[in-house]
């Protein structure tokens, strides 16, 4: 079946998401986040083979990185996004696979986006952006969270650099009134953006158990091994353990949401 077009927005402004394939973290270690940012800061302020500064690919409004995905709020400039979003997704993952020593795919299929054409659903996803490490329960305050630019809109003094254009913002809300906004949760789904939940489990569950059974810190790990060495060794265990493992990660999910379904 075809793909369908992306629907255009009449502002440029788009809300993006990228998610790693099969629910796979696409972070790592502080360094792969920074790693990002830098590959993000290169398409905002991109310098040519002479060494000079050209004209922005895109503007960022927002951005939040998580472990298994990335929330960007941006407008297009002088590429169109999916242009300029697969500059950025495939230098990340040329970096993360020579990392961590694989190959293949790091983001599933293509992008998700959504138009944005009015201030209010702006403001809106601009909360929304910025409250997903306290709805996924990683901190209290959005402020606490380092790897999303709401650390930008509070300290912009206006002297150093920032990778998105909190000014353009702040003209038309003031950081108060963002502030609030911001502090206050967002209830139920309000963007068409996210991926479809199942029930299948993370790498953090999958990490907790290799680390647990066969000392290994990261599910990347795992793939290094020869195939026949890689199945002899845990097809065993995850036969017997994967009833318990499973009924683990459903009660995790239940005590920590009050839901017996995963968390987006």
């Amino acid at each position: 079946m075809p793909r369908q077009p992306r629907t255009s927005s009449g502002t440029g402004i788009y809300h993006v998401m990228l998610r790693g394939i099969n629910r796979q973290d696409i972070f790592e270690e502080q360094e792969d986040y920074q790693q990002f940012l830098i590959r993000l800061q290169n398409l905002v302020d991109p310098i040519d083979d002479n060494g000079e500064h050209i004209p922005s690919y895109f503007h960022v409004y927002a951005y939040c990185l998580m472990s298994n995905h990335v929330h960007l709020l941006l407008r297009e400039r002088t590429e169109s996004i999916s242009v300029s979003l697969k500059r950025l997704t495939v230098s990340y993952a040329a970096y993360y696979n020579k990392r961590y020593q694989r190959v293949g795919h790091l983001f599933q299929d293509r992008f998700k986006s959504e138009p944005v054409n009015d201030i209010e659903y702006f403001v809106t996803l601009l909360r929304y952006v910025h409250q997903n490490p306290v709805k996924a329960g990683i901190c209290v305050k959005a402020e606490e969270y380092t790897w999303s630019s709401w650390q930008e809109y509070l300290n912009d003094d206006g002297i150093l650099p920032t990778l998105c254009y909190t000014k353009a913002v702040l003209k038309r809300i003031t950081l108060d009134n963002l502030k609030e906004l911001v502090d206050e949760i967002l209830d139920g789904d309000i963007t068409d953006v996210e991926y479809t939940t199942d029930d299948r489990l993370t790498d953090d569950d999958i990490r907790q158990y290799l680390r647990g059974h066969w000392q290994l810190e990261h599910p990347t790990d795992l793939q290094k091994k020869e195939k026949t060495d890689r199945n002899e060794t845990i097809a065993p265990t995850i036969k017997a353990d994967r009833y318990q493992l499973r009924s683990h990660t459903k009660n995790k999910w239940q005590n920590e949401t009050g839901s017996v379904e995963p968390s987006r």
